[in-house]
């Protein structure tokens, strides 16, 4: 039994979070203590289900967000290993880096919302409101962030301007891929759905300004979540 293995047959001390909130935490905290060390291999999904007592898909959850932080990096037919024990300055949803998104999104979503708001028909806003129901009302944190990509991308669409919702459909992964992690380690979701429900009714008043501005502090809201991840504040976190 190698020490990875030893690590994943101890039942590990959780607070009252999420499953997969869980897992990720128990594997931050062993990664960043040197108990699970770089290079080494983390045990399988099988294992890490039995020691959290929690399906391979809440797994596979948490070792996606362990990637975008970049403490692991999964090798096809090997594993996925410790690859840093600290959290990336810059992190990884996929095709696109966090300050990727950062920096690309308000050109894209702020005049989405403006003019979705003065271009939305009353069937829109409905599907709108439809959606931000649904995403009050889920528990399942994977359909919570598919329900968050369809709620951009329905903007997007809804504002007529086929740029927009190409640029929304070209990133929805590396949107969903984020969505999951802030949720995991920064407990984005609750405040995710207030902003939400704040960017439907500045375009149900028609307002270009005020659903403008609510998408504008929504972004925001997300760049200082993730500045907080990575401990850093600025503009620009790569070196």
């Amino acid at each position: 039994m190698n020490l990875s293995d030893s690590w994943a047959a101890r039942r590990p001390v959780t607070a009252r979070v999420s499953a997969a909130e869980a897992v990720l935490a128990d594997l931050r905290a062993a990664i960043t203590s040197g108990e699970l060390t770089v290079g080494e291999r983390l045990p399988s999904e099988a294992s890490l289900a039995a020691r959290h007592g929690v399906s391979r898909s809440v797994i596979r959850e948490a070792l996606r967000s362990c990637h975008a932080l970049g403490l692991t990096e999964t090798k096809s037919g090997l594993g996925t290993f410790v690859v840093s024990d600290s959290i990336a300055r810059d992190l990884d949803f996929g095709n696109y880096a966090a300050n990727e998104l950062v920096e690309a999104r308000p050109h894209v979503e702020i005049p989405a919302a403006g003019w979705a708001a003065q271009r939305h028909t009353a069937e829109d806003l409905a599907a709108l409101r439809g959606l931000v129901d649904q995403m009050r009302d889920e528990d399942d944190p994977l359909v919570w962030v598919s329900l968050d990509a369809q709620f951009h991308a329905f903007i997007a669409r809804t504002s007529r301007n086929r740029v927009f919702e190409s640029v929304i459909v070209d990133i929805r992964e590396a949107l969903t891929r984020q969505s999951e992690t802030l949720n995991l380690v920064a407990g984005r979701q609750q405040k995710s759905n207030d902003e939400h429900d704040r960017i439907v009714e500045g375009i149900a008043s028609k307002s270009y300004d005020k659903a403008a501005r609510a998408m504008a502090e929504h972004l925001d809201a997300v760049r200082i979540a993730l500045e907080t991840v990575v401990g850093e504040a600025g503009p620009d976190h790569r070196q």
